[in-house]
């Protein structure tokens, strides 16, 4: 293994050689089990040491006279708080070695949070019942270690370390291979906009790390003018995909991330630092809805706002970011269908410019999903969007995400129809946590459910057992829970046979009114033949058929006995025309 620019490398001596970037430091050493060592002091800020320690060894950062853990350190033993360890990256065995990846179009994904289900091992054992369900990727929300045994992932400190409560790095490793060898890609979602407000020691020894000029939503912005900064990134970027045999990574929240050549530079270095005979797909999540990063670097973006017009559609919400989608929720879901982002440039509701134009983009730039963990933990109560709406509506709605040629992506437990609520959830103690269960709650006062004090009171406190326990999804080992994956399953095994093969290329013929609250939305694939959808939120039955040679694929509806160009009330129907 070569040594890194940040952390612990073993080398083929037997040797280790620690790095750390500590400009504001004045003498570093490594606290190890057998004594502590002198690093050397480099230019730049860069402190250096090579001595004897092995693979497993527990080590801290001494700086000044304060331990600290390595802020690249790959793993911890016990928490953020405990020692970090030495590990050989090299040593985990790889059962399923000609794993070369998936094409991204034929990507399914289910969104998980590893300690939903249990830690690294439990997730394992849970992969045969995801791939049954007609799954080809699953996306791991955040792992990196955080302070605490419960967290979402994005208040991670140490952005190297797989999270301790999960498992081992090669428990991580080994959940990956498993999913490898049924045939499922794994995806990661990387925080590189900030780190959590516990447990960072960084501001410490390196303040430049950061720049107060620039406030985020989470402190200070992370300072991307630095190389040393990006470098840390880019080679965590790099672990994950060479030392985990991760199949892709999503970027969280890259509006936040100055200045965005960052973003640029790390797709190239990825781009350039992985086999070119593999698959790797780097996705994004971006209020500024910008398409020069998917024309040049990354292969898709989270549709966001696709999920907000549907939301709203669906729903009727018009509070919170739903306000900006509540006046015309249709004519925003027709336009998100046919081109990409519901925002290209307009003025939202603040009267705020946002997005450019996004129609020269294929349809599997944008991932389409009907919820995530942020569209559900961010409610008041964890709601499901299944609890929100009739449950017709909501099997018309997944049937559109599983069949439209965006990339459709799924929350643990839709495929059977879970309706357990998630939750955010954390594991602060002291001042923090009351800062956090009280900001919660606080963040809700504008909203017209919330806005006595009593009623904000039931929102659960983050930092309580119950609330992340109550996130787990349950009931899934019924017969109604079977009978769904059933359901979920022959939709996708139709978005495999008819869309998928000639889904790479394709692109929009438009989406138009069908009257009411009806539309239907068309597409060109790439043998020729046209793909159309017709869905329908409204209160009447309406008529719609694409073309005299058109067949009916599927029709989502809970009436049954209807003409072939019916279309009832909350129902979705997809029709495949052959080439002419």
């Amino acid at each position: 293994m070569a040594a890194a620019s940040w952390g612990a490398s073993p080398l083929p001596s037997g040797m280790t050689e620690f790095r750390l970037w500590a400009p504001a430091a004045r003498e570093v050493t490594v606290a190890l089990e057998h004594g502590t060592v002198p690093m050397r002091a480099l230019r730049h800020g860069v402190f250096v040491l090579r001595t004897k320690a092995a693979a497993g060894d527990g080590y801290r950062f001494r700086i000044d006279g304060e331990d600290v853990p390595d802020p690249a350190a790959r793993a911890q033993l016990g928490d953020v708080h405990g020692p970090s360890l030495v590990v050989d990256q090299d040593s985990y065995q790889w059962i399923h070695q000609g794993w070369r990846g998936r094409p991204w179009h034929e990507a399914v994904i289910c969104e998980i949070h590893v300690g939903c289900m249990g830690g690294f091992e439990a997730a394992t054992r849970e992969l045969p019942l995801l791939r049954e369900a007609g799954y080809t990727a699953i996306e791991l929300m955040p792992v990196g270690e955080f302070p605490g045994r419960r967290n979402w992932g994005y208040d991670g400190v140490l952005p190297y370390a797989p999270e301790a409560s999960y498992g081992t790095p090669d428990q991580l490793k080994a959940l990956v291979d498993a999913a490898h060898g049924l045939g499922m890609m794994v995806l990661l979602d990387v925080v590189y906009n900030h780190l959590g407000p516990s447990g960072n020691a960084l501001p410490r020894y390196a303040p430049s790390f950061f720049r107060p000029d620039t406030p985020t939503p989470w402190g200070p912005a992370i300072d991307f003018r630095h190389a040393r900064v990006r470098e840390f990134f880019v080679e965590n970027a790099l672990m994950w995909l060479r030392d985990y045999r991760f199949d892709g990574l999503r970027l969280d929240a890259v509006h936040t991330i100055h200045p965005a050549s960052f973003l640029y530079d790390i797709a190239t270095r990825i781009r350039n630092g992985v086999a070119s005979n593999r698959h790797v797909h780097l996705l994004l999540e971006n209020e500024r809805n910008d398409p020069r990063l998917l024309e040049q670097a990354y292969t898709a973006q989270w549709n966001d706002d696709g999920h907000n017009a549907l939301h709203a559609l669906l729903t009727g919400e018009r509070e919170g970011y739903y306000a900006h989608f509540a006046r015309r929720p249709l004519e925003q879901t027709m336009r998100m269908l046919a081109e990409g982002f519901v925002y290209q440039g307009q003025r939202d509701q603040h009267g705020r410019r946002r997005g450019r134009p996004s129609d020269g983009l294929p349809p599997e730039a944008f991932v389409l999903f009907l919820q995530n963990h942020d569209q559900i933990g961010n409610r008041p109560l964890g709601d499901r969007l299944i609890t929100l709406i009739p449950r017709e509506r909501w099997r018309a709605a997944m049937a559109l995400v599983a069949l439209c040629p965006m990339v459709p992506m799924f929350f643990m437990g839709d495929e059977w129809a879970c309706d357990t609520p998630f939750f955010y959830f954390t594991d602060y103690h002291g001042v923090l946590a009351s800062q956090v269960r009280e900001g919660r709650r606080n963040e809700f006062a504008a909203f017209s459910g919330f806005s006595d004090p009593g009623r904000r009171a039931l929102i659960p406190d983050p930092n309580a057992r119950a609330t992340f326990e109550a996130s787990w999804p349950r009931g899934g080992d019924t017969a109604a829970a079977s009978a769904m994956r059933r359901w979920f399953r022959r939709l996708i095994d139709m978005r495999m046979q008819h869309l998928v093969p000639a889904i790479h290329g394709c692109h929009a013929l438009g989406c138009a009114l069908l009257g009411g609250r009806a539309l239907v939305a068309r597409w060109r694939l790439a043998d020729g033949a046209s793909w159309s959808l017709a869905f329908n939120v409204g209160a009447s039955t309406l008529r719609y058929k694409p073309g005299p040679y058109a067949v009916r694929i599927h029709l989502e509806a809970a009436q049954p006995g209807l003409l072939e160009d019916e279309l009832p009330p909350d129902s979705l129907a997809a029709w495949h025309e052959p080439p002419p």
